[in-house]
């Protein structure tokens, strides 16, 4: 079975950092590109950072570009998005996918996803 577990999020001010883990098992990871993906609430699905299985090349959404950064560990089955210099609108739950740049046609994701809430 697939499994893709979130964590890391939490409450931080704005322009703090976060660094958010995800645990993946049930499939062959190496040979995947992985994204994250982030709801905010009352909005749709939003697609924020890929990065590809061979050369790890990196891909971001313009609000996430300069700030996020998005990397995996092949060996441990593990992706990472760091975020910093965040602001109130990156408050959403964030979700990490098997799939490449989905821009706004995003499938459900399959995990709880893990929540962050940028505020003073």
């Amino acid at each position: 079975e697939e499994k893709l577990v979130e964590s890391g999020g939490g409450l931080v001010q704005p322009g703090g950092s976060l660094n958010l883990s995800c645990a993946a098992s049930g499939f062959t990871f190496k040979r995947h590109a992985m994204s994250w993906v982030r709801q905010a609430p009352g909005k749709d699905l939003e697609w924020v950072a890929t990065i590809t299985n061979l050369s790890g090349e990196a891909h971001y959404t313009s609000s996430a570009q300069g700030r996020f950064t998005i990397s995996r560990d092949n060996a441990k089955n593990m992706l990472y998005l760091q975020l910093n210099s965040l602001k109130p609108e990156d408050t959403a739950i964030y979700y990490c996918a098997k799939i490449g740049i989905c821009g706004s046609n995003c499938p459900p994701p399959s995990g709880q996803g893990t929540q962050v809430t940028v505020s003073s």
